[in-house]
């Protein structure tokens, strides 16, 4: 979407911080981290949100949790790190392409606070 801020990071007309790319998903550090590692991890693919996943676009999301995996590792999280999907205004949603934050290397308490 020409609009979308996601849709530009991937595209590269915005800057980005990136900690991993593919050709179906591209990670980059968060610009305000929650975490001692915050990324955004995105499919290149738009995608409004978690509401928008259908039989069609699923394989997207799926990429996006394989790449989190290789993530992980190449980050050595062996710690542990939590997967956070916002999805709508209720939900703390603020760009609306889908997008995961990776968060780790603190104690992640649950519930969040």
């Amino acid at each position: 979407m020409a609009d979308c801020l996601f849709c530009k990071i991937a595209a590269g007309e915005i800057p980005s911080t990136k900690i991993y790319e593919d050709e179906a998903v591209l990670a980059f550090a968060d610009i305000d981290p929650q975490a001692p590692f915050h990324a955004i991890v995105i499919p290149k693919k738009h995608i409004g949100s978690a509401d928008e996943i259908t039989a069609e676009n699923s394989v997207e999301v799926a990429r996006v949790f394989e790449a989190i995996a290789k993530i992980a590792k190449q980050e050595n999280l062996e710690k542990g790190y939590r997967v956070v999907n916002n999805c709508g205004e209720d939900g703390g949603q603020t760009v609306h392409h889908i997008h995961f934050h990776l968060l780790a290397r603190r104690n992640l308490a649950w519930p969040p606070g």
